[in-house]
């Protein structure tokens, strides 16, 4: 599943009018997958069209669309979607785009609902994720918080990619309510470390990856093989209690200072919709390990999601998170992304297939 197609064409119109006014995040270009209600009723698959949502459970359920046996978006998430591998999800991609396809017309058979008439949720269920440092800015700066600002950057992370594995368990889609965390704290002139309400509360913007399909446990993969494991990418609050951290990361890292919440978009745009907006990051004056040679990347956090909680010992998923800013797809900025986003993709270091790559050479795997 590489390369530009038909569902990249600029020209591309949609019978959904909202869908081609121009500015819109969602035209038929970009399709972004999410999970949503309404009312009091079950979860829903769609993909965002303009102002709307096309409801896929219904789609299938008519059987205009047939991604597999048995259904994949009834579950009231998108991992099975996930587990089918990316020749599916380009062949499902293309379907989805021709049903609303200009020239095709309305189907009577075709569910669209209002965005602001429902509720988002989190659109995968998921088992893990690691956050990795992706560009030397933001490495420096954290670093600088913590250390000698004339030792921010480490050595390491100049030659391999450097991250930490986070708690599934607190990743929510976005709105949820973030509690302000209790930690222990220990100030500068303090005596004794005590328990208090954070004080230094921060965020940081970044972009989740979906890992679509999984590794296997001890064999190490690719640069090429990872980024076709790559399912979309979400935006991604990272939320931390930086004075909590500053007690407790030493000497294992960050804690519970980084494990209380972690806020994502509710939709998922497909590796494919950006195809188009690849483009080359910097290397530096760095010589990394040789199998995380590469220098084409999207983003750098990994999320991996799993098929639902009760199916979760047979499949899952994963993600992985980078500072960063929207990557929409738009007609008007095709084949780039908006402006405001290319250059923060430039100033990545690190990423999302190579920092994939790491953990597997020590034998770890990545959950889809």
């Amino acid at each position: 599943m590489t390369g530009r197609n038909a569902t990249h064409d600029p020209a591309r119109r949609s019978w959904v009018e909202s869908a081609n006014a121009e500015g819109t995040d969602f035209p038929i270009q970009n399709l972004p997958y999410g999970v949503y209600s309404e009312g009091g009723g079950p979860r829903r698959v769609g993909v965002a069209i303009g102002e709307m949502i096309l409801n896929l459970t219904a789609a299938e359920a008519a059987g205009l669309l047939r991604p597999g046996e048995p259904p994949v978006f009834d579950g009231g998430t998108l991992n099975a979607l996930m587990a089918l591998g990316p020749d599916e999800w380009s062949r499902v991609r293309a379907a989805v785009a021709d049903l609303l396809d200009a020239k095709a017309g309305p189907h009577a058979d075709l569910v669209l609902l209002r965005q602001d008439a429902v509720r988002m949720h989190l659109p995968v269920y998921l088992r893990g994720f690691t956050d990795f440092y992706a560009s030397k800015e933001h490495a420096t700066n954290v670093g600088a918080m913590f250390r000698d600002p004339e030792n921010a950057l480490l050595p390491n992370w100049s030659h391999i990619p450097i991250g930490y594995n986070g708690r599934a368990s607190t990743v929510v889609v976005s709105g949820t309510g973030i509690r302000r965390p209790l930690g222990q704290i220990k100030g500068p002139e303090d005596m004794a470390p005590r328990l208090a309400p954070t004080a230094r509360l921060d965020l940081e913007l970044e972009l989740g990856t979906l890992v679509g399909t999984p590794s296997r446990m001890g064999q190490p993969v690719t640069v090429a093989q990872a980024q076709e494991m790559i399912f979309g990418f979400v935006l991604l609050n990272d939320w931390s209690a930086r004075d909590v951290q500053l007690w407790e990361y030493q000497p294992l890292g960050p804690f519970q200072a980084k494990a209380f919440g972690t806020t994502i978009g509710p939709w998922i745009v497909t590796r494919e919709a950006l195809e188009p907006t690849g483009c080359r990051h910097r290397t530096g004056r760095r010589r990394c390990c040789p199998i995380c040679a590469s220098r084409r990347i999207a983003t750098t956090t990994s999320i991996w999601p799993s098929t639902s909680p009760p199916q979760a010992a047979r499949r899952g998923r994963s993600a992985t998170a980078t500072p960063g800013i929207s990557t929409t797809p738009r007609r008007s900025s095709w084949p780039i992304t908006r402006s405001r986003a290319a250059p923060w993709r430039r100033v990545i270091s690190w990423g999302p297939a190579r920092s994939r790559v790491r953990p597997t050479t020590v034998a770890a795997r990545f959950w889809s």
